[in-house]
């Protein structure tokens, strides 16, 4: 029953999203994030000095697993290799699917979510600007990180730079570890997997994901904890604003809704389009189209039945009574 009942309104709703207008909104999102992280470098001295302070505070605070899982990582190579491949490939496989996966599946969720992943990404966007932060791999030797993207290079496409592709890593920012949107779009992922996942390997998925990357980005000493930490305080802070961002956008639309309406009754079509309109930007109930009239003045001609306008009406005409007094409705029951 209830897939009967929710399957049409799905379908109608999809056909509201268009492929070719969402494949084009995402890749600008994310164009604008590759290049402001390669147009907004920062510093490097202030970028380590970054890294240095979250490092202490991390000590001080007793929070500082960093160095004992990037040892596990370097140590172990059966686990450091799947580490920095998961680290270079899964966001960038991951998120595109669970997108998909949305747009075919959840239609009627696909906006929000859709909406939600993009606003946190420009909220990182603006992180890496104000606050360039070296990761633990490019502070010196001192502190005990390796860089096991450069010690397991040899397995993967990658170079020294990051998980950038051999001789391309001139186009990425080395200095943009804060805030970890690693983390933040594995946990995007993993809620979204949760929630709409029917089957307990999909939702088991979704705890495992978040949790993983985690493991992940500090294992290889691409990330602080407190950065991971950061990843997923922009996940809530574009939790917050995406809600609202719709509520903007669809104020926009119902604007564009009442011009063209305008435009339609001045070419002379029917005003009710634009009453519509109007009425869905200002939250009033649009006014209903008038009946048309049927009683004319005078006396109303022999044989033509005078149509009835309402339950008053009917409930009047039960009750009325005969010659002699007596209700006819009194006398129906009777009978």
């Amino acid at each position: 029953m209830t897939i009967t009942a929710t399957a049409p309104r799905a379908s109608a709703y999809r056909g509201r999203l268009r492929w070719w207008t969402e494949l084009p909104l995402i890749a600008v999102v994310y164009a604008l994030y590759s290049c402001g992280r390669l147009l907004v470098r920062g510093d490097v001295d202030n970028a380590v000095e970054s890294g240095i302070d979250i490092l202490h505070l991390e000590e001080l605070m007793r929070i500082d697993p960093e160095r004992w899982l990037n040892g596990i990582c370097t140590k172990y190579a059966a686990i450091g290799v799947p580490a920095d491949f998961a680290y270079a490939s899964l966001h960038y496989l991951v998120t595109p699917v669970i997108l998909v996966w949305l747009w075919r599946r959840r239609p009627t969720h696909y906006r929000a979510a859709r909406t939600w992943l993009m606003l946190s990404t420009l909220i990182g966007l603006i992180g890496f600007t104000l606050m360039p932060t070296a990761p633990p791999r490019l502070l010196d030797s001192s502190h005990g990180f390796i860089d096991t993207m450069a010690q397991y290079g040899s397995y993967g496409w990658w170079g020294q730079d990051a998980s950038a592709p051999r001789g391309l890593g001139g186009l990425t920012n080395q200095y943009a570890a804060m805030p970890s949107l690693h983390v933040g779009w594995s946990l995007w992922c993993g809620i979204m997997l949760w929630r709409y996942g029917r089957t307990p390997l999909v939702r088991s998925l979704g705890i495992l994901y978040p949790l993983i990357t985690t493991f992940v980005v500090m294992g290889t000493a691409n990330h602080y904890l407190l950065d991971a930490v950061a990843g997923a305080a922009v996940m809530g802070i574009g939790y917050l604003l995406a809600p609202r961002a719709l509520l903007a956008v669809d104020a926009l639309r119902a604007r564009w809704a009442v011009r063209s309406g305008a435009t339609t009754t001045a070419e002379g079509h029917s005003p009710v389009v634009a009453a519509s309109a109007t009425a869905a930007a200002s939250g009033t109930k649009a006014p209903a189209p008038s009946a048309p009239r049927t009683a004319q003045h005078g006396p109303v001609p022999s044989g033509v039945a005078t149509p009835r306008t309402g339950a008053h009406d009917e409930h009047r005409d039960e009750h009325r009574s005969d010659p002699s007094g007596r209700s006819s409705v009194g006398q129906g029951r009777m009978s």
